[in-house]
């Protein structure tokens, strides 16, 4: 996965993980870190395979890796999370190698990972809004009963 090792030693990479870092120092719910990343890409490849998709191991880690990259610019300035890391993917993804075809698939998903219409598609975007969602140990967290998530929607249990 050479194209992924350039994602994670791209410098506009490792800068914005590091301002996701500073922003979300203090915060005691969910980080948006390399671990989240690392586990949504890990979840979704599982679930590409056991559904059948057969989605290329690369795009699904490289959505995964970039989807929530944005997080700090809505701490700081308001911009969805979703639409800032769309916006900052597309440099990363041409450096690394991605195709402009390939770059318009992660930026779909990327843009697409937190409407709930998303959850049950094929492709990378559902794919990347289900990972997402089931990376989450909300069953051991600390924070669960001050977590603004539906009590339907935690992750009570693993399920990867």
């Amino acid at each position: 996965m050479e194209r992924i090792d350039r994602i994670l030693a791209h410098p506009l990479f490792v800068s914005h993980l590091e301002k996701n870092r500073q922003a979300e120092e203090g915060r005691k719910f969910c980080r948006h870190d390399l671990q989240h990343f690392l586990d949504v890409a890990r979840i979704g490849q599982i679930c590409s395979l056991e559904e059948g998709q057969g989605l290329d191991r690369e795009l699904v880690y490289a959505a995964a890796l970039l989807h929530d990259i944005g997080r700090h610019l809505q701490y700081e300035e308001g911009i969805p999370h979703e639409r800032a890391s769309a916006e900052i993917a597309p440099q990363i993804l041409k450096d690394c190698g991605f195709s402009d075809k390939e770059t318009d698939v992660i930026i779909e998903a990327i843009l697409a990972h937190r409407s709930g219409e998303t959850e049950k598609e094929p492709g990378l975007a559902g794919i990347l809004y289900r990972a997402d969602k089931m990376s989450r140990p909300c069953f051991a967290c600390q924070a669960q009963a001050e977590c603004n998530w539906k009590e339907g929607r935690k992750n009570l249990r693993i399920a990867y």
